[in-house]
């Protein structure tokens, strides 16, 4: 596994508590982004190191950043249908690219000139932006936002096809840490190591509240 691990505790006196935060793990070249699917759909991703097989192009495909927001979403791969946990080694140009497109999934009235215009840029986007509650190991909500991005038509054909360098499986490590979440020792719990990320344009920070 490629992934870079750090103590949950020793990063948690690191990470903000509040406000709009995009928590990942990335350097110059990459991002990860995390999702889980159904072993049908997450093997051949593993396998093949694209998505193809089961997985619908014509569907909208959301993919999250921080670590401990998809172990809430996927219940640490304990959901049905979410067994397979992916780190996906995504292009960080590919990930610029997405945040520059994005448009908000609920309206917001200091960015659009009024809902009418915001629903025409929804419905004309291939990139969804959402802020969520982040969440603890243990799925409480915290202070601290967010995000996940849905990518569709042609951005999504990129996404599966061109825009990843590597797709890791790493559903027994997430199995193994669980054990730790479920016998309440997050002490010993290892998690990707995550920091807020920044875009390279300072209007997209702006317009993501993370400036």
């Amino acid at each position: 596994m490629k992934l870079k691990l750090k103590n949950y505790k020793e990063q948690l006196n690191e990470w903000p508590e509040s406000g709009h935060h995009i928590m990942a793990q990335y350097d110059e070249e990459k991002v990860i982004v995390y999702q889980s699917y159904r072993p049908a759909i997450g093997n051949f991703a593993v396998r093949n190191q694209f998505f193809g097989g089961p997985f619908k192009y014509t569907r909208m495909t959301w993919i999250k950043p921080n670590f401990l927001w998809m172990m809430y979403r996927n219940g640490w791969g304990t959901k049905e249908g979410q067994e397979v946990v992916l780190a996906i080694h995504l292009k960080r140009t590919a990930f610029e690219r997405y945040l520059s497109q994005a448009v908000y999934s609920s309206y917001q009235s200091h960015l659009y000139e009024n809902e009418e215009a915001w629903k025409e840029e929804v419905q004309n986007s291939n990139i969804r932006l959402q802020w969520d509650p982040d969440h603890d190991p243990y799925g409480a909500k915290l202070e601290r936002r967010a995000i996940q991005l849905g990518i569709r038509n042609e951005e999504i054909v990129k996404f599966g096809k061109e825009d990843i360098i590597e797709i890791e499986d790493i559903s027994a490590y997430v199995n193994q840490q669980y054990q730790f979440v479920l016998n309440k020792n997050l002490d010993a719990l290892e998690l990707p190591e995550e920091k807020p990320y920044l875009s390279f344009n300072e209007e997209v920070n702006r317009f993501l509240k993370i400036n």
